[in-house]
């Protein structure tokens, strides 16, 4: 089967290396779709040495050849989409008029989404690690039918008067809410965001129609997810987990593409596990081990900068998100971070009082009644950033590799051994 359309899933909790696997694969691909989140999520791509972070334009933009779409299932802070843009021309000195395409679906985010996180966020007893971004407040706007769309902006007599309304009711709740300490400046909100409309004007599109087009012409289109599928809002370790689906579903849904369209689903996930913020995290390196991990592999969010949790690969987990996205070939990152540890374990299955399962848990309660099992393999002991090749791998590294493909049922076709783009075994 010719793999025309593509999509690029997160197993994990994020931050699994998926800009740049985008990035690397995007060279052969004409329609690059960024299909959910919004900058809460940080793709990091290093190219010629050069590390260059994006939050919303889709990872494949800097390939000449590429399109990139940005669909409707985001949520779009506008100043950081128009800070990418220009960073983008910056890196490329090339205009995106003509290759970015903004989905008039997508919902704006504004000013008072922002402090309805923060204040969401500071009144909670459990707190969930939002990125205050105000991507949840946005997405709730939007299923409680009282967002606003970024095809407003195309008509900006029509836009000012609804903006002014939404601001209005707003305003009031945030007065209210934060006991009269914030005040919204309703009169620099719209103008601000007119300005914005202005900018982004010509990048807003009917993208249904142009990924539609594409594929019926052949074209191939690579489906780029934010965060990871342990993420997802349905799936997820809810409630800690983002405000849209990151599983494959909605890729569907925010291209705009029949699932059936999705030919081929490449299952990202890194050589050990991370996660930013709270919430389960059953394989978990609260020692030594996890802040090896953390300083070998540099885990720091792209986008918060927070310093991220560590620990050993969760099969269980992955076997479940496997499933959920039905991944046809995975892609194993970070795998050189793993380079001088002595031992190193899988989670295989899950310890409870009454049994052992594979089994993922549904509920914080079940969650907080397992406990992993590990096996342990030796490690290799040798800097994998030189190997081209499966072949050139260490014995004990593809034994680790093996290992993986045997637990879960699915080939590994890609292999990172660096942060540079051309660090990459491609089987």
């Amino acid at each position: 089967m010719n793999d025309q359309v593509v999509g690029i899933i997160g197993l994990q909790w994020g931050d699994e290396g998926k800009g740049k696997l985008v990035h690397r694969l995007s060279r052969d691909y004409k329609i690059i779709v960024r299909f959910n989140g919004g900058n809460n999520a940080g793709h990091t791509i290093v190219q010629n040495g050069k590390t260059i972070i994006f939050h919303i334009v889709p990872s494949g933009i800097l390939h000449p050849h590429s399109i990139g779409i940005i669909g409707s299932g985001t949520v779009i802070d506008p100043k950081v989409l128009i800070e990418e843009i220009e960073m983008v021309k910056t890196i490329t000195s090339t205009h995106l008029i003509g290759r970015l395409f903004i989905s008039k679906r997508a919902h704006i985010i504004f000013p008072w989404h922002i402090v309805l996180d923060e204040l969401s966020d500071s009144g909670r007893t459990q707190k969930i690690g939002t990125t205050k971004r105000g991507i949840g407040p946005a997405y709730t706007d939007k299923y409680s039918r009282d967002g606003l769309r970024i095809g407003e902006m195309k008509n900006l007599v029509s836009f000012q008067n609804i903006m002014a309304e939404k601001m209005e009711e707003k305003a009031k709740l945030i007065y209210m809410l934060s006991q009269g300490k914030i005040k919204l400046d309703t009169n620099n909100v719209i103008e601000t965001y007119l300005q914005y409309a202005e900018y982004l004007n010509p990048y807003i599109a009917d993208t249904e129609n142009i990924v539609y087009k594409a594929n019926q012409n052949n074209q191939t289109i690579l489906l780029e997810g934010a965060q990871g599928s342990l993420l997802d809002v349905d799936y997820g370790t809810y409630p800690f987990v983002t405000s849209s689906n990151t599983i494959i579903g909605g890729a569907s849904i925010g291209s705009g593409l029949p699932p059936g369209k999705i030919q081929k689903v490449i299952g990202v996930t890194k050589a050990y596990a991370t996660r930013v913020g709270e919430g389960p995290f059953p394989t978990e390196q609260k020692n030594e081990v996890g802040v090896l991990l953390q300083k070998m592999g540099g885990e720091f969010g792209a986008t918060t900068g927070r310093s991220r949790r560590c620990g050993w690969l969760d099969v269980p987990a992955l076997n479940q998100m496997i499933r959920l996205n039905g991944i046809t070939s995975l892609a194993l990152m970070k795998l050189d971070v793993l380079d001088t540890f002595p031992e190193i374990k899988i989670a295989t299955q899950y310890r409870t009082e009454e049994t052992i399962t594979e089994e993922f848990p549904a509920t914080l309660t079940e969650w907080d009644q397992i406990n992993p099992e590990y096996i342990s393999m030796p490690g290799w002991n040798h800097s994998l950033s030189k190997c081209k090749t499966y072949t050139s791998l260490p014995k004990e590294t593809k034994e680790y590799i093996e290992k993986i493909e045997f637990l879960t049922g699915v080939r590994v076709d890609i292999i990172s051994v660096g942060p540079d783009d051309e660090e990459t075994i491609i089987r």
